[in-house]
């Protein structure tokens, strides 16, 4: 574990800019010291302002010479023209930058709840987040989502509360909603001084100084004392994060309990063991676009965000053996990684990104893909900043790279040393809510359009692409509108392919009420040899969430332990399809318990046919019911239109949640089918004079009621 010693050397930075650089990594090589590196996530809402944070970050620190803006369509980590031109994030970009003699390899993540795998996959391989909020706004619904994305990943973070220099501003409302919405316990590390525009700076309340900022934002903040009319402000705020840290950590107890006030250097040690143990969540306020703050944010980033020694020890499997494994963060280990993003460059190729969790590993190096138990080779690797590369010729433990030459590597496959294995836990990401068909304009896009679509899918795992059978149609699945909206115009930008969207679809899901026993058999004689597949199965309803179990329960030899994969193959092959609509079949639990077999007849296809038929005869007699997926919609609208937004929802069988009253607005929190809120946003701003704004995310699948569901069934509505 790293010591706590080493915030010694993050003193508070001076503001002069460029920032006093780390010395330059040598560029053959990828050698820093672990406990000077952070690997750290933008994560936030969207419009909370995450991106315009990271280009003053990459500003300060002297890694661009000019400040990147949003809204001119000029930063660097939104490299994307589809981002530039929509002023979104799209897909995570990655850099590095130094501060002080330490390294931060950051990623900006996107905001917007159809590009949710993004977020999933960075948090996945990083150490620490920065999660920002809207001052005005407050916790917003895709903050709760991407919180709840780190806290599935242990990730500790720090708070930066955003846009304070706006009318309606209000860090202690921000802090109330981040306390009782996310379930943690927010400590102040900060307070605006001055409101809205008058906004001056901040007080920090670690080091007990006033900073103010002046209009250039190359000029250093000027450091002062804390004025009168905020000394009895500043005392309050002081004394409740001692006594918050005093709660969290023994340490600062000890000195609390001898009534002695604890010196900056107790109380940011404190914070860093409370932050790291996620016990405590620190919490800074400014204004990024004015660069109110945001030197203050690096140094916190620094102090109290794990370095790669502070994490535990990354967990997997022995694949030989099945047996638990670990491994250190430490270069003299034998080398692991994680593959966390695929993406295909125009000018390099395919490029697939690395965490490396311990040992080291050359340009050139064999490794072994445990998760495919195929050898691969790294070709070139690669330092990114956002599209642009820097090649180096090795990589070490905590490092995260960029490989050229990994052809058979996706998403989730780990890397390891070929002598020494490792398998380690795989990325989840959700389930798609959305298909629609896809077709070429044209005879030469139709040579084009299905290499495209695949590589697609290799990039973004909640991308899926399938051929249907009985229509003939590609089929193409995604998180939104938006998403399948982003993924179109990419094939026409990136790959040069004109192609036809069909209306969007609910991608419906069946499922099963009861448990019940079924057999499949599947014998033929074919006057030689024939083929015999005999087999029993239970099926049952499984928990919200789980898609499919496999159980095998086979006892004393009934079927051979070689033909069970078999099963298993032909029980997935027959759950995508269900017997009510044709939907995939999810949550269920199919365990094979008895069957038969024919010492020379018996083969793999037969007990293959034998599991799906026996599957398909129990969905039949298991109270099959069709499922859609249920979307979280906020609206945000003035009082003078909520009556009319409230009945609109009710019209689309919403299920109100809340209506809150806001900043002078009314949220209204409602649960509502995917099937009813196509076209949505025309809807609310017609409603509402324009007014009015949401945002809408996944929430889970539920049962279709009957009347919908008789419409399904009968072909009233398109799959």
């Amino acid at each position: 574990m790293g010591s706590t010693t080493n915030i010694k050397a993050a003193p508070v930075h001076d503001g002069s800019v460029p920032a006093k650089a780390a010395q330059k990594v040598d560029s053959m090589s990828e050698s820093v010291r672990l406990d000077l590196l952070r690997n750290i996530g933008i994560i936030a809402h969207i419009d909370a302002g995450k991106t315009t944070v990271t280009e003053r970050i990459l500003y300060l620190t002297g890694r661009t010479h000019r400040v990147g803006e949003v809204d001119d369509g000029t930063t660097v980590m939104d490299w994307m023209e589809l981002e530039q031109e929509r002023g979104i994030t799209i897909t995570a970009a990655a850099t590095r930058c130094s501060w002080d003699g330490y390294w931060l390899n950051l990623i900006d993540t996107p905001g917007h709840v159809d590009f949710t795998a993004e977020v999933e996959r960075s948090l996945r391989v990083l150490d620490g987040g920065v999660v920002v909020f809207d001052g005005v706004a407050g916790v917003e619904p895709q903050s709760e989502t991407v919180w709840r994305q780190a806290d599935k990943y242990n990730v500790p973070r720090i708070c930066f509360v955003n846009k304070m220099d706006r009318p309606g501003a209000d860090l202690n409302r921000t802090v109330s909603m981040i306390e009782s919405r996310l379930c943690c316990k927010p400590v102040i590390l900060q307070c605006p001084w001055g409101e809205a525009k008058t906004m001056r700076g901040v007080i920090d309340l670690v080091d007990n100084k006033a900073l103010e900022f002046p209009g250039d934002l190359s000029a250093p903040p000027i450091v002062s004392e804390i004025p009168d009319e905020y000394v009895g402000e500043a005392k309050r705020y002081q004394q409740s994060l001692i006594e918050n840290l005093a709660e969290n950590d023994e340490e600062l107890m000890e000195v609390y309990l001898e009534d002695r006030v604890p010196t900056p250097l107790e109380i940011i040690s404190a914070l860093r063991r409370a932050t790291l143990a996620r016990k405590v969540v620190p919490v800074l306020c400014g204004s990024a676009l004015r660069n109110i703050g945001v030197q203050q944010l690096i140094d916190a980033i620094i102090r109290y965000l794990p370095s790669p020694l502070d994490v535990p020890p990354i967990e997997g499997i022995d694949p030989k053996t099945n047996q638990n494994a670990s491994r250190l963060t430490d270069p003299r280990e034998p080398f692991s990684a994680l593959v966390f993003k695929v993406v295909t460059d125009v000018f390099v190729g395919r490029l697939v990104y690395l965490r490396v969790y311990s040992g080291n590993a050359k340009a050139g190096a064999g490794v072994f893909n445990s998760t495919k138990t195929q050898k691969e080779r790294l070709g070139r690797l690669l330092l990114m900043h956002a599209n642009r590369r820097e090649e180096i010729t090795e990589v070490n433990a905590g490092g995260i790279v960029a490989a050229l030459g990994l052809k058979n590597s996706y998403t989730g496959d780990t890397l390891c040393d070929p002598a020494h294995q490792i398998l380690l836990e795989a990325i989840k990401f959700p389930q798609t809510v959305i298909s629609a068909a896809i077709e070429p304009r044209t005879k030469a896009d139709q040579d084009k359009i299905t290499d495209a679509l695949t590589k697609l899918a290799e990039e973004d795992p909640t991308f899926k692409v399938r051929y249907d059978t009985e229509t003939g149609q590609t089929i193409i699945s995604g998180m939104g509108e938006l998403h399948i909206d982003v993924l179109t115009e990419r094939l026409k930008r990136d790959f040069k392919v004109e192609a036809k969207l069909g209306k969007p679809q609910v991608a419906y899901k069946e499922a099963i009420t009861q448990r019940v026993k079924s057999e499949g058999r599947f014998i033929k004689q074919y006057g030689g040899r024939g083929q015999y597949g005999h087999v029993w199965l239970e099926l049952e309803p499984g928990e919200k969430g789980s898609g499919f179990q496999f159980v095998d329960r086979i006892k004393e030899g009934a079927i051979p332990k070689a033909f069970i994969p078999a099963v298993e193959s032909g029980i997935r092959e027959a759950l995508d399809t269900g017997v009510l609509g044709g939907y995939p079949v999810v949550d269920i639990k199919v365990s094979v318990y008895d069957g038969s077999y024919h010492q020379v007849d018996s083969s793999e296809v037969a007990f293959r046919m034998a599991g799906s038929i026996a599957v398909k005869e129990g969905m039949r007699k298991a109270g099959p019911v069709m499922l859609e997926p249920i979307m979280r919609l906020d609206v945000i609208t003035p009082e003078e239109f909520l009556g009319d937004i409230l009945g609109d929802l009710k019209m689309r069988r919403a299920r109100i949640e809340s209506t809150d009253p806001q900043n002078g607005y009314w949220v209204v929190t409602s649960y509502v089918p995917l099937g009813e809120v196509f076209g949505y946003a025309t809807s609310v701003r017609s409603l509402s004079q324009g007014r009015a704004t949401y945002s809408m995310e996944f929430y889970e699948y539920e049962q279709v009621p009957s009347s919908l569901a008789d419409q399904l069934h009968h072909g009233g509505m398109s799959r």
